[in-house]
């Protein structure tokens, strides 16, 4: 018989896939970088002075933190409803232009209570960013599920890079506006500058993303097998991976917030503790590579379990010692590790669930994760202003890391 031809244009292939993975990854990790990178911890370098010049106790300077993640809950919990209208796109855009306005606004207060709100407010956009950015970094994870954990490191990695930057800009323009009144408000301006870039050059990855999402989900979850379409995100389910997240944001809040100021109260010269923090970011970025593996390779607790270990370790060596070594040391482990613990919930929710219920999934450990994060600061801050000092306070973050390792490892797949 005669083959018969197939029309023109058609055939039993399917093109191949050119979509820039990687370089989409990578774009989308300036949402990380806004939203947690400067938004959230930049502040930490700005603490010191504003602390001196302003005459705040350890307390309200661990109360900023405190309201900006409160802000940041807000923001968590309100992304599942205005996800029922808006494109997550939308809202990632949206939040990180926000971002930049609240970060800008911040340098024009000196009353404490102005500047609390302004941290709520910017908490409330980083949250919007920071979730619906884990979200789409998921999704576009799952249309390569071979390279789904490298995708979702790429991603939260971007948060090492808004603070490598902040480690090299805040300083100098710190010394730049020495004669200023206010020095440190130059450095708020300064990382609303940082914020506003990266929003426009999140608009490449948003408009592609877009594209993506109007071509269907993918058809398999991350781990290569079909979860059951059935299945619905259950708080019970997670218990024990929510809880040792929660105990995860308690505990590295407090090294994020109060550890540069440790250093400055250690004499430690400005030189040294760029380098502590400009590591610590590059760290982060690096550590995309580093645990890639382990969360493709886990569906249970032991990656939230085991990272949280390690940070505790982190944590708790400047408290421990000023020994210079022994600090870059915790800069690194610290840097190499925390990001991907929030990778790590992140993979939890994509192997367990239905791309449909991940919305859901995410949001809850987000949530958690704010809760954690409110109690932290203020927690550390008190403790600091005791006799203990701030590197009781660091013991108090080491403790709260290693028990959430200990209620991780319950953590079943379903």
């Amino acid at each position: 018989m005669p083959r018969t031809s197939l029309p023109a244009g058609l055939n039993d292939e399917s093109p191949p896939d050119a979509t820039p993975y990687l370089r989409l990854a990578l774009s989308l990790s300036l949402g990380a970088a806004v939203s947690l990178g400067i938004t959230r911890f930049a502040y930490g370098l700005l603490l010191p002075p504003m602390r001196a010049d302003l005459g705040w106790s350890y307390t309200l300077a661990g109360a900023m933190n405190t309201a900006n993640a409160v802000g940041y809950l807000i923001g968590a919990m309100a992304m599942a409803w205005l996800l029922r209208g808006l494109a997550p796109t939308r809202l990632f855009i949206a939040g990180s232009a926000l971002a930049t306005v609240f970060m800008a606004a911040s340098g024009f207060f000196t009353d404490a209570a102005a500047l609390l709100l302004q941290r709520l407010l910017a908490g409330v956009a980083s949250g919007l960013v920071f979730g619906t950015g884990g979200l789409l970094a998921a999704r576009l994870g799952a249309r390569q599920p071979r390279r789904s954990g490298l995708l979702l490191g790429l991603y939260y990695g971007g948060t090492g890079v808004g603070i490598a930057l902040s480690a090299l800009l805040v300083p100098q323009v710190l010394l730049a506006a020495a004669g200023q009144p206010h020095p440190w408000a130059w450095g708020w301006w300064a990382m609303a500058l940082l914020c506003g870039l990266a929003t426009l050059l999140l608009a490449w990855p948003a408009r592609v993303l877009t594209q993506l999402e109007a071509q269907g989900p993918a058809p398999v979850a991350a781990n290569g097998q079909r979860t059951p379409e059935q299945r619905k995100f259950r708080w019970r389910d997670f218990a024990f991976g929510l809880l040792g997240y929660l105990c995860f944001g308690m505990g590295y809040i407090g090294y994020m917030t109060f550890v540069i100021a440790l250093l400055a109260e250690r004499h430690l010269p400005g030189s040294d503790i760029t380098i502590f923090y400009t590591l610590l970011g590059v760290a982060v970025i690096a550590s995309s590579r580093i645990w890639a593996g382990l969360l493709d390779r886990h569906r249970d607790g032991q990656p939230l379990a085991r990272l949280n270990a390690l940070l505790g370790v982190a944590a708790i060596l400047p408290a421990l010692t000023s020994a210079w070594s022994l600090v870059m040391i915790s800069a690194l482990m610290f840097g190499a590790v925390f990001l991907s613990v929030v990778a790590s919930t992140t993979a939890l929710v994509r192997h367990n669930l239905p791309a449909s219920q991940w919305a859901a999934g995410i949001g809850a450990f987000t949530v958690t994760f704010a809760a954690g994060q409110i109690v932290g600061p203020t927690i550390v801050g008190l403790i600091a202003d005791g006799a203990g000092g701030l590197a009781r306070g660091l013991v108090f973050s080491a403790g709260a890391l290693w028990l959430g390792a200990l209620l991780a490892l319950r953590q079943r797949a379903l």
